[in-house]
């Protein structure tokens, strides 16, 4: 691996742009400075947009709510698998530890580590939910208040919030979120179809782990999933084909434009089977599957964003249309305008993959965070 990250990146072998795949070089700073044509390049080095992940719990044995410097290792390890930007993301939990949870956070933006993927903001995952619909969360929710959220916005900053919009008083909650710059999502919800329609029309933004922790759709009863799949522009999705089948995802697919991926990775993520914590929830990884300890119930996922590229692909999605849901479209649900393309200015957040989608090398704003054994590229003057 390159050990002088202040001299310009230069990258060889088939690269993602909008406009499509080009044979040649990429040349980058922190920014992505050129791309050359040049057929002569070997293609078995496939150049994409670094991964963005907007669901993150843990991994490597730790837990976002642990606090301290949990989320340094979270995001030391998720860069290893080619995420280069990530929202650490919280458990219902009690106020205290929740705000734990944020401080953390905080830190760990502030610190900005030159090893892990970017942090870049807290995905607020519960109070506010239907103690109906709680999934893997614990008994503790509570309704969400302007106030609330406004501490603790203070804290860390909320990019995504996920409520259930049924709850009285989490309708007119809405826009005085979006008011915040907060992007509002309808998640661990027993709402209705109709429910779903309201909030959307107060300024709901996207729909949290589609199908999981939510109202089904039937034909008769549409539930929150229809609402997303009748409406949703924007809607997260688990493809670890354990939380969701790949027929169903193919259906999310046609109908909402701009599904992207999401981990919802534990601490779980990278280890051994073995019990590990969600929050205050103790879990079981068992074959690459995680579910609460007492009780069926999926918990999280042990999935890495370049799975999650691959599953994509596995269930018939192009390369180029993957890579849109693992990082295009996630970077412009966020607003964040400087990545999730590789384009001439934008930072250079890249990772390269081998022909069977094996991650070789990891770029964040033209560092190298990572690089497989044997694996070179030039770095020059």
């Amino acid at each position: 691996m390159p050990t002088d990250t202040t001299s310009p990146a230069v990258l060889e072998g088939r690269i993602l742009t909008p406009a499509g795949w080009v044979h040649g070089r990429l040349r980058a700073g922190a920014t992505i400075d050129t791309i050359e044509a040049d057929a002569t390049v070997r293609g078995d080095r496939l150049i994409l947009p670094g991964f963005i992940d907007l669901h993150v719990h843990g991994a490597d044995g730790v837990d976002i709510m642990q606090g301290g410097d949990a989320a340094l290792t979270v995001a030391r390890f998720h860069a290893r698998h080619g995420t280069t930007s990530l929202l650490g993301t919280t458990m219902t939990a009690p106020p205290d530890e929740i705000e734990r949870a944020l401080h953390g956070v905080r830190s760990a933006m502030a610190a900005g580590d030159a090893q892990g993927a970017q942090i870049a903001g807290v995905h607020l995952e519960g109070p506010f939910l239907n103690v109906r619909r709680l999934g893997a969360q614990p008994p503790l929710v509570a309704g969400g208040t302007i106030e609330q959220v406004r501490r603790w916005h203070a804290i860390a900053p909320i990019r995504v919030l996920t409520l259930a919009p049924e709850i009285p008083g989490h309708l007119e909650l809405i826009p005085q979120l979006c008011a915040l710059g907060i992007r509002v999502q309808a998640g661990h919800s027993a709402g209705s179809y109709e429910d779903g329609v309201a909030a959307l029309d107060a300024g709901l933004a996207g729909f949290t782990h589609l199908f999981n922790g939510m109202s089904g759709f039937n034909h008769y009863q549409p539930g929150m999933a229809g609402a997303a799949l009748a409406h949703g522009a924007y809607a997260e999705i688990i493809p670890d084909l354990q939380h969701v089948a790949p027929g169903a995802i193919r259906a999310a697919l046609r109908a909402i434009p701009r599904l992207y991926a999401v981990t919802d990775a534990t601490s779980a993520t990278g280890m051994p089977d073995g019990q590990y914590m969600l929050g205050s929830q103790r879990v079981a990884k068992c074959g690459g599957c995680v579910r609460l300890v007492h009780g069926d119930s999926l918990a999280g996922s042990a999935l890495t964003m370049d799975q999650a590229l691959r599953n994509l692909a596995h269930v018939g999605l192009s390369l180029a249309d993957a890579s849109d849901r693992v990082s295009r479209f996630p970077a412009e649900y966020l607003g964040l305008h400087d990545r999730g393309a590789i384009v001439p200015g934008k930072r250079a957040d890249v990772v390269v993959l081998d022909t069977d989608l094996q991650v070789r090398s990891v770029l964040l704003a033209g560092r190298f965070l990572h690089a497989a054994q044997g694996e070179h590229h030039a770095v020059v003057a």
